[in-house]
């Protein structure tokens, strides 16, 4: 990926980690404002997720931007919010990055 493609990947992310903090304010104190930025947000993430498809094609750019977006929303989720993972879900996310990570390596890792 180019450094044009990582701005635009790491762009994505801010971005959808600014719709997510956003999501969560919007489920702790509902209001149309924060809900219209939420979706203003999420809408925003997905045209530069466009471009990045165009660019490096749909397998690389989605499961880049889901592994970043899993380890930062749940950072956000877990020191910000406060939110608490059990054992067997903690097990999940670390089997997701796994998952994400041999899905987006594969093809490097055998030769195709």
């Amino acid at each position: 990926m180019s450094i044009s493609g990582l701005l635009q990947l790491g762009l994505s992310t801010l971005v959808f980690l600014a719709a997510a903090t956003m999501a969560k304010q919007w489920a702790l104190a509902p209001g149309l404002g924060k809900l219209a930025i939420t979706l203003v947000l999420y809408s925003l993430g997905n045209l530069i997720m466009l471009r990045l498809v165009r660019e490096f094609g749909m397998a690389s750019s989605f499961s880049l931007s889901a592994v970043i977006q899993l380890v930062a929303v749940n950072l956000i989720a877990l020191v910000y919010f406060g939110e608490k993972l059990a054992p067997i879900q903690s097990i999940g996310v670390v089997l997701a990055i796994v998952a994400v990570a041999l899905i987006t390596l594969g093809p490097q890792l055998t030769n195709r």
